[in-house]
């Protein structure tokens, strides 16, 4: 197998130990470990034995499931033992759950959010899927009021929670609009962090207490995440998952909540899972002539010529797409939209004012790196408005800065996708504080150099957007293609907006995008008794 140099220092490291366990030399063994600690750190769970013509046919490092050995080799799939362990924990757990007697659901009746709740109210394990503005977060609050008219239901402990902070925040908001009083979390706090670890205090020993768990963004959560969590949750509790199984993959490896979903339509008729999902399919933001649903539909059904078209001949506001422009012009061809976009927040009367103008707009990138990265784009955004007279861009901290948060930070409250400014603090004698909001609209400052690992945020990546919504959006794809261009990523980043969305890409560029489909190999379909 060709050593490619892709492969990282901890793959070959990695490589080179499991030979060394083996106990002579075998180069295909080697390769094998070193491509299956790559693809994990690529997305994947697995890699199937195709891929490895080289592998040996026995090996003491290479176990069949149930033995103990680094390697694992299950249904024609070459795992790292923790993942093959984290799948079949995961898929067991979800299997356990769905078997316990549930009451059948019509699921002809119209109102599929009804459906929903009902279906989750009734069941141990449920999963509620759909894209924005389909309504589930209006299902959560019809799962509660559900919930609280059960007998008992008064008493009931409901803990709420989803990947990131952002994600927490705007379920805790969009809960207290519609007049329910529940406060969510991250997961990592709901399941406990133990500091320096990858476990948490709530486990199966130690499971939570809360008598549902309702999760959004689940489609943000990894496999590892994932298990964890459903070990942590009694069998006797209902765990709910919310998300939008078409936007993009974790971060870290698996694709759960897609799996999940494809794993529930392919399996028979009577089978508990297939009832256990439920997609909502009416959109209730976006109208369906409307340029961000006809785009947004189309992208996510692979259809490229569809996509352009509908780009060519939207007649609103919604949508935009314009040709990118030579790297050396971006700076002038941004200036208007980068002025147009900030003004409003930087010109605010004070920080709450400037953190609710700052979610009017922003720059979605696909890559960090490079003339059309978030990198570049935050350098050109500051250079663009200290021009205008807007900031004094420089070095560390400055007035108007945003920032978005890149790691939790227990002891601050503050957490990994969280957005807030730099500005003076009148209560300081106008010395610069890092100005957060909280889920409950209270206004939160910090000295800047006590904030946890932070970026500047006038631009983002589509993967840090995720749990958060703009107005509108600048969604600049590179100037070539790459495979971090996917249907997901664009679904993801046109989806982030509420009322406008400019593309600003080449069509070739666009069109292999749209064609291109997030494959991340695992085995939790089979696992769940599904064949892939």
């Amino acid at each position: 197998m060709n050593l490619e140099p892709s492969f990282s220092r901890l793959d070959r490291r990695f490589g080179e130990f499991v030979e060394r366990l083996h106990g002579s030399v075998s180069p295909g063994l080697r390769s094998a470990a070193m491509l299956v600690s790559r693809r994990r750190a690529e997305g994947h769970i697995c890699v199937p034995v195709e891929d490895l013509p080289e592998l040996p046919r026995t090996s003491k490092v290479i176990g069949a499931p149930g033995e103990f050995a680094p390697l694992v080799l299950d249904r024609s799939r070459l795992y790292l033992r923790r993942y093959w362990e984290y799948e079949q924990q995961l898929a067991r757990a979800i299997r356990d759950r769905t078997a316990a007697k549930s009451p059948k659901q019509n699921r002809k009746i119209s109102d599929q959010q009804q459906l929903a709740a009902t279906n989750a109210v009734t069941r141990n394990f449920s999963v509620i899927t759909g894209g924005p503005g389909t309504g589930k977060t209006h299902t959560v609050m019809a799962i509660l009021r559900l919930l609280r008219e059960q007998a008992g239901g008064e008493g009931l402990k409901i803990a709420l929670a989803a990947p990131t902070g952002k994600a927490a925040a705007r379920l805790t908001e969009s809960l207290r609009a519609g007049a329910q009083q529940h406060e969510a979390t991250t997961l990592h706090r709901l399941l406990g962090t133990i500091p320096d670890s990858p476990y948490f205090r709530h486990n199966a020993e130690r499971p939570l207490t809360a008598d549902v768990v309702i999760v959004d963004e689940a489609s943000m959560i990894d496999l590892a995440l994932m298990a964890k969590l459903v070990d942590a949750v009694p069998l006797t509790s209902r765990l709910i998952l919310l998300g939008d199984r078409d936007q993009l993959a974790s971060v870290e490896a698996g694709n759960v909540l897609a799996d999940i979903c494809h794993a529930a339509e392919s399996a028979e008729a009577d089978a508990p899972l297939r009832d256990a999902v439920v997609e909502l399919r009416r959109n209730y933001r976006f109208a369906e002539t409307g340029g961000i649903y006809t785009v947004s539909t189309a992208v996510n059904a692979g259809d490229a010529d569809a996509t352009v078209a509908a780009l060519r001949e939207a007649s609103d506001d919604e949508v935009g797409w314009r040709g990118l422009p030579p790297a050396p012009n971006l700076t002038g061809a941004l200036r208007e939209r980068i002025v147009g976009g900030f003004r409003s927040y930087l010109e605010a009367a004070d920080p709450s004012a400037a953190l609710t103008q700052l979610a009017q707009f922003r720059i979605l990138c696909a890559v960090r790196h490079g003339p059309f990265g978030v990198e570049n784009l935050n350098a050109l955004a500051e250079e663009i408005l200290a021009d205008a007279g807007l900031l004094t861009a420089r070095t560390g901290w400055y007035r108007g800065r945003p920032v978005i948060i890149t790691r939790n930070d227990y002891n601050l409250q503050l957490f990994n996708g969280d957005s807030g400014i730099i500005l003076p603090d009148s209560e300081a004698g106008g010395e610069l504080r890092a100005f957060f909001l909280s889920a409950e609209g209270k206004l939160r400052r910090f000295l800047p150099p006590r904030l946890p690992l932070h970026e500047t945020a006038f631009a983002l990546t589509v993967h840090k957007s995720q749990g958060s919504e703009f107005d509108r959006v600048l969604l600049m794809l590179p100037d070539h293609d790459g495979p971090v261009l996917t249907r997901e990523l664009l679904y993801t980043a046109i989806t982030r907006a509420r009322s406008g969305v400019e593309l600003w890409a080449n069509e070739e560029v666009l069109r292999a995008a749209v064609l291109r489909r997030t494959v991340r190999t695992s085995g939790l379909r089979d696992a769940l008794g599904v064949t892939q």
